[in-house]
């Protein structure tokens, strides 16, 4: 019988072989392992690092401060000019202080006529400025913010730039000339004083009234009408003397402000046939270096600014209209009918004046069947 009991030396020594081969075994495990361990957190650390530096990033930009300047076609201490004031100031109050506008009355840096080119260059960041400024660039301009005629109210023309594909169209016009246009700024329905009653389209014939140049005119020319351009300056003494028999200026309570009271017995009110909306638009480039959280809180804002332009100016005309009498008025409301032989020939102007520009047809089609489905044509 085979003895299988080795000797103590030999045993250990095989035993320790046998286990060294172990631990030999557990350390290549191990180092395998560690490995492995190692490259896997190498490829995270890597896979993390665009996301890390793009968070970076994108949190530096989200704290970055801009300090802009507007100007304004409102003169120093206007209740327009409050108003935008107050639209500025809670722009910074929205933003938390990462974008302050610091608001310039009319005239301040450049004329009304050269507002347009100071954003569109970059001498101002922006402006809250008008299409009728920039006509000579494009006739669309003028179709975009007064489609002489078209709405009864503010609100239905904004209901076609915000739903209706007026945003689209302004903002492909605007980034065509350098800009972006972020919104429009409604100022109320314009009243007509005059020094005659008119009380429909017949009642315009014969009429000397100042008028700007371009639609307004065309469409008072077309009842008959006497249109005449003078400076604003001039408007009152006209009136006074009976050069002038009317004049197309302002709302309610703006004709008030000037006076227009004393020398033009009747006012067309509420207005219809002027709506202009003044805007506000940025300089391309600065506004494609906002955040987007800071491009739609101005976007925001612009939507509040225009709603607070229309509602407290129709306050102060609306409490003209309620002391007309105190103040010798004879108010004037243009029946319904009489309101659509207006617009009819309205529609035709501005198919002729928008003949020459792209922009301008796509502007008064789009407007024109709005219009439709308002039931306003």
């Amino acid at each position: 019988m085979k003895d299988t009991t080795c000797e103590p030396q030999k045993c250990f020594a095989s035993n320790n072989a046998n286990t060294g081969t172990i631990l030999h075994n557990q350390e290549n495990k191990m180092e395998k392992t560690s490995k492995l361990k190692n490259r896997r957190a190498f490829l995270a650390g890597a896979a993390a690092a665009p996301v890390s530096i793009a968070v970076s990033t994108s949190a530096a930009k989200a704290q970055e401060a801009f300090s802009w300047r507007f100007q304004t076609l409102w003169g120093s201490g206007s209740i327009n000019m409050r108003i935008f004031e107050a639209f500025c100031d809670r722009v910074g109050v929205m933003s938390g202080g990462r974008l302050t506008i610091e608001p310039l009355p009319g005239g301040t840096v450049v004329g009304a006529m050269e507002l347009y080119d100071a954003v569109q260059n970059g001498i101002l960041d922006g402006q809250n400025g008008g299409g009728g400024y920039v006509a000579q660039k494009d006739i669309a301009f003028i179709m975009l913010g007064d489609l002489a005629g078209a709405y009864e109210r503010p609100d239905q023309m904004q209901a076609w730039y915000e739903y209706g594909g007026g945003k689209e169209l302004a903002r492909e016009l605007y980034a065509s000339h350098g800009t972006y246009h972020v919104g429009l700024v409604w100022h109320g329905m314009e009243s007509i004083p005059s020094r005659v009653p008119i009380r429909g389209t017949a009642d315009l014939k014969g009429v000397k009234m100042r008028a700007p140049t371009g639609s307004v005119s065309e469409i008072l020319a077309r009842f008959g009408g006497a249109p005449v351009s003078i400076p604003g300056s001039e408007v009152y003494t006209s009136l006074e003397q009976g050069v002038l028999d009317a004049t197309d200026w302002g709302t309610l309570s703006m004709n008030a402000d000037l006076g227009f009271a004393k020398v033009a017995k009747y006012s067309i009110y509420p207005g219809f046939h002027s709506m202009p909306a003044t805007d506000i638009v940025v300089n391309q480039s600065r506004w494609d270096s906002l955040p987007e959280d800071l491009q739609a809180i101005l976007t925001v804002a612009t939507r509040d600014f225009s709603r607070d332009m229309y509602q407290q100016l129709m306050i102060e005309d609306q409490k003209i209209a309620q002391d007309a009498d105190n103040l010798g008025i004879e108010l004037v409301d243009w029946p319904a009918e009489e309101r659509l032989k207006f617009r009819q020939t309205a529609s035709e102007v501005w198919s002729e004046l928008a003949a020459e520009s792209e922009m301008a047809i796509k502007m008064v089609d789009s407007q024109t069947l709005f219009l439709k489905q308002l039931g306003l044509l």
